[in-house]
């Protein structure tokens, strides 16, 4: 289903591309700015099995998109800027911000050095427990146990099913139907419970993958001093807020910023909510990154930055580059506003 759904998003997007239609909405549904959503930035790989491809880009595909934007005169801009130019209604010029998710260690090696070319800013949102190498990054697991095994038994609704993955086709059908499996599960606890026991069958060092993947505290701090960086709190161990009990979801949203804080010893403005769909973050969530003194929060949900975005900083929209549509064709698709527009039912704000 989620190949299929990637199939149909692909047409989409070269359809609007060949007929030219982007060009003419562009004026009503570019908005004011975008936040694009990044995660993973770095060298393509050869691996046939990449389930978690969406979440990589490659370095040329970055700066294609900078010197997309520059040829547009579009403001490279922090998300303290996005914020000062929502609250002071400043929308003489557009503006674009990057956002990564997670605090991937490419960030620094691939990203960083692309943004510079550009003097471009980049912020980046980390989670607490990655950076302390202690974190769970599970889809990466999930892929990593599915790779080397030729089938899988999973206990889906207290029976064992046996998913066969012995091919490339055939692991990406296991690795869709065991994710949705894990994000429905009543809480992170059987999550984490069901993917350890799946490293545990296969051999997989589950704990090694954030030091191997994420910047630990003492590489952040000489990235955070990068005039260009700014860091952002991403929870602390990359829960889903909505299944937390609103305690539970405070404490993560607060103590991921005390954290950064003192660590890094600046100040942390700005907040991503993990997964940050409709199921993972809402109303209440919303109202809790404002109470938590945040000044910006930035959601999974696609779509521009309005000026009606002002009335909802801790449920910006975002667009994201999509490791599966790396394609400069699409750029100018993006940018107009006329994918996300037509995503979301021409509703400009997404933020109920």
């Amino acid at each position: 289903m989620k190949q299929l759904r990637n199939t149909v998003i692909r047409a989409g997007l070269e359809v609007l591309s060949r007929s030219g239609v982007h060009h003419l909405l562009r004026p009503i549904f570019a908005g004011v700015g975008a936040v694009f959503m990044l995660h993973h930035v770095r060298p393509g790989r050869d691996a046939e099995f990449q389930p978690n491809r969406h979440l990589e880009v490659e370095p040329e595909f970055l700066r294609a998109t900078l010197q997309h934007l520059r040829a547009l005169d579009i403001d490279l801009v922090t998300m303290d800027e996005v914020h000062a130019r929502l609250s002071q209604r400043h929308f003489a010029r557009r503006f674009a911000c990057f956002s990564f998710d997670d605090g991937y260690r490419d960030n620094r090696d691939f990203a960083l050095p692309v943004m510079r070319e550009f003097d471009a800013p980049m912020n980046v949102f980390v989670a607490t427990d990655f950076a302390e190498g202690t974190g769970r990054l599970w889809w990466v697991a999930l892929e990593r146990v599915i790779a080397t095994a030729s089938s899988i038994e999973i206990p889906i609704g207290g029976n064992t099913t046996r998913l066969d993955t012995s091919t490339p086709a055939t692991k990406q059908a296991a690795f869709d139907r065991i994710h949705d499996w894990l994000r429905a599960l009543p809480g992170e606890h059987d999550q984490e419970r069901e993917i350890s026991a799946l490293c545990a069958r296969r051999g997989v060092d589950e704990a090694a993958i954030a030091r191997e993947l994420c910047l630990s505290w003492d590489e952040l701090k000489p990235f955070a001093d990068d005039p260009l960086v700014t860091i952002g709190a991403h929870t602390i161990s990359h829960c889903n807020l909505a299944r937390q009990s609103e305690a539970t979801a405070s404490f993560e949203i607060a103590t991921s910023r005390a954290r950064i804080e003192d660590a890094l010893q600046r100040p942390v403005l700005h907040f991503c909510y993990p997964y940050g769909d409709r199921s993972a973050a809402g109303v209440r969530e919303f109202a809790a990154t404002k109470a938590a003194g945040f000044k910006t929060a930035v959601t999974t949900r696609p779509g521009m930055i309005y000026p009606e975005s002002a009335d909802h900083l801790t449920a910006l929209q975002r667009v994201s580059l999509n490791g599966n549509y790396q394609d400069v064709r699409i750029l100018p698709v993006l940018t107009s506003g006329t994918a996300t527009a037509m995503w979301n039912g021409f509703r400009r704000i997404d933020a109920a």
